[in-house]
């Protein structure tokens, strides 16, 4: 079984951030990165998938030289070996350029089913992995909250919530499914395993490598343009209403009509 899992490095959300002076990107001064939580449950249950069926496990990602610490982490975890696409020209891609990059990578191994977090936290688009499901012409399953593969490998199961109901959906292999939070419990690499993941095969790859033509990526290819961000406002204390009961609700509703503006 050829098991390909997408992984992204996200700034760490217990660090304190900020914005960078343009105000259209948080500042990278003292930040911490770490591996998309969304893409540990999936990496998590690439890995349970290989102890079941057999195979290897090839991590992808495309970032800066950096985001080579987050493959590592993966690779503790226990996969088997990473593609690295990295090329200074990738700065400020779009979802789907990433998207084509990364399906560009999977085309040059092979692939049964392709694993991918359902979002990533530091922009919650979700847009990535049914991107490379199009551009390899294969079937996808969103938001996996469970899932299980046949026993001829053929194809495979994904539970997901729909409101208040559990969908279950069927497709054939390969596939990608992208997974939800809690799909499993994505387990803590061992000492053994951050040791042999240091020696573990992590390729470098360009857009040359890939066959991309560099001038369709970067800032100046992207579809979008992102004009400002902005920190959210401080939450204000909490009010007291005084006075007698039906004085003190007409106030609350004034107050949630006219102010929080809720009603």
């Amino acid at each position: 079984m050829n098991i390909v899992v997408c992984i992204k490095q996200v700034p760490d959300t217990a660090a304190t951030i900020k914005l960078d002076p343009s105000g259209k990107s948080i500042s990278e001064e003292n930040i911490a990165y770490v591996m998309n939580p969304y893409d540990e449950w999936a990496v998590e249950e690439a890995l349970q998938t290989k102890e079941k069926f057999g195979g290897e496990v090839v991590l992808v990602t495309m970032g800066p030289d950096r985001a080579e610490e987050t493959l590592r982490t993966g690779l503790a975890m226990g996969a088997d070996r990473g593609i690295h696409v990295v090329d200074p020209q990738l700065a400020g891609t779009d979802y789907f350029g990433t998207a084509r990059v990364l399906a560009a990578a999977i085309k040059t191994i092979p692939h049964n089913i392709i694993f991918c977090g359902k979002v990533a936290v530091d922009d919650n688009a979700g847009q990535v992995g049914p991107q490379i499901a199009e551009l390899l012409g294969i079937p996808q399953v969103t938001a996996a909250a469970e899932f299980e593969m046949a026993q001829d490998g053929n194809s495979a199961k994904a539970h997901r919530e729909v409101e208040s109901a559990m969908e279950v959906l069927e497709t054939p292999l390969p596939a990608v499914i992208t997974a939800e939070k809690d799909l499993n419990q994505p387990r803590y690499p061992s000492l053994p395993g951050i040791m042999k993941a240091k020696t573990k095969e992590v390729k470098k790859m360009t857009l040359a490598d890939l066959g991309l033509n560099p001038a369709e990526f970067g800032a100046a290819a992207s579809r979008f343009e992102v004009l400002g961000m902005s920190m959210p406002p401080k939450r204000e204390g909490g009010r007291i209403i005084e006075g007698e009961l039906p004085e003190a609700v007409k106030e609350l509703v004034r107050l949630l009509h006219e102010e929080a503006k809720v009603i």
